[in-house]
């Protein structure tokens, strides 16, 4: 087990999203608290709390983690609001008996803008990681068009104001980065990826993975509106190469019974397998299982489940928006299609599975070189290094 080479840390995580839910987000902070833990460092949790109460703080393996007080969002599952006016000074007084050498806020909103506020006027080091776009709230804001624009505006404007304040700024991946320069007018932004332990998704030596009797397209995520996975389930009777291919859909969320809805529409109900939510070791298996990955989501920072997949040695096919890009390399790992094109996302689905075995493991094998890029380590490294003062390299 690795052990911190110099004095432990004491390590403020505030985030807003932490499991038990389910979202790139909260598995970044989960795996950060847990590989800090590790090092030997003290880790604290801030959280909203999953349901109605008061604050209150449970002991996990990874972390002590303070769950504030907060209230439901009608229009997402289980997104959760704190009102500052009741945990802001429940967070002051956390971090004063906490006395922490470092706070890492998870996003500019509820408890990381108070959490840096916090460690500015109490000369504690911060770090501030963005991890999604002020546009990602899009759907779960009951407003017209033009209203919405004017709050994306407004919160990246916040954005650069709170995020100024930090040390050290970090998201995801350059295109993240450059949009952050762009609309937060934050200069020194490090692109760092929330990273992935590559080895979890390989198969052991000797290990054996049953395959489905019919081609499969697996979709993993929240089966949430910017996930696009209608264009998936609508795209499947389009395909001609192969046209019995199935979708394995892994996930829960407010999308559900519209994406049934919808396959039962298209009389391919029975080629739409809804696995719900799964434990880590049936989606590692899910991913060894399935011939093809496809995320048609247009709102992704990084993608955690394509980085996923691609560890698993995986062809992917993915849309040709936000970070994807990143991933693909076009016609040897995978191919991107037009956002809302299904007729395109047909058709490079049937490419990738009309090939051949020997052709799709080339393609999972140079997925697999890529996604090295994305070791854990190195980012666990990285932010450790940010936690110090330390200066950090991305290339």
């Amino acid at each position: 087990m690795p052990v911190a080479k110099e004095k432990p840390l004491t390590i403020v995580i505030a985030a807003d999203t932490y499991p038990p839910d389910v979202n790139g987000a909260a598995m970044f902070c989960y795996r950060l608290a847990t590989e800090m833990h590790a090092r030997g460092h003290r880790v604290h949790v801030l959280a909203v709390r999953g349901n109605k109460g008061k604050t209150f703080t449970e002991i996990r393996d990874e972390a002590i983690v303070h769950r504030l007080e907060s209230h439901s969002v009608p229009t997402h599952e289980y997104f959760r609001i704190a009102f500052p006016w009741e945990v802001n000074k429940q967070i002051d007084k956390l971090l004063s008996e906490i006395k922490p050498d470092v706070i890492h806020a998870q996003s500019h909103y509820m408890i990381g803008q108070r959490a840096i506020g916090w460690a500015r006027k109490n000369k504690v080091r911060s770090v501030a990681t963005n991890h999604f776009m002020p546009e990602n709230l899009d759907p779960f804001l009951p407003f017209p068009r033009w209203f919405k624009r004017i709050v994306a505006h407004n919160s990246w404007r916040d954005m650069g104001k709170i995020f100024g304040r930090a040390n050290a700024v970090t998201t995801p991946t350059p295109l993240a980065a450059k949009a952050m320069r762009e609309r937060a007018k934050l200069m020194n932004v490090l692109p760092l990826s929330n990273g992935i332990e590559v080895g979890n998704y390989e198969l052991a030596p000797g290990e054996e993975i049953m395959k489905n009797d019919f081609p499969t397209i697996l979709f993993a995520g929240r089966l949430a509106v910017e996930k696009n996975i209608n264009e998936l389930i609508e795209a499947l009777p389009l395909m001609r190469e192969v046209p019995n291919a199935i979708i394995e859909i892994v996930g829960g969320g407010e999308q559900r019974s519209i994406l049934e809805k919808i396959a039962d529409e298209l009389k391919i109900r029975d080629r739409v397998r809804f696995l719900g939510h799964v434990s880590d070791e049936e989606l590692r298996q899910a991913y060894l299982r399935c011939d093809v990955f496809c995320q048609p989501g247009t709102a992704e920072l990084q993608s955690l489940v394509t980085l996923e997949a691609l560890s698993a040695s995986k062809p992917v096919v993915l849309a040709n928006a936000m970070a994807l890009p990143h991933l693909v390399d076009e016609g040897v790992n995978g191919y991107m299609f037009k956002p809302g094109d299904r007729q395109d996302l047909a058709e490079k689905l049937d490419r990738v599975l009309s090939m051949d075995e020997a052709q799709r493991m080339k393609f999972g094998e140079a997925g697999h070189r890529k996604v090295l890029n994305h070791a854990q380590k190195k980012t666990m490294n990285s932010f450790e290094a940010l936690y110090r003062g330390e200066e950090v390299s991305t290339h």
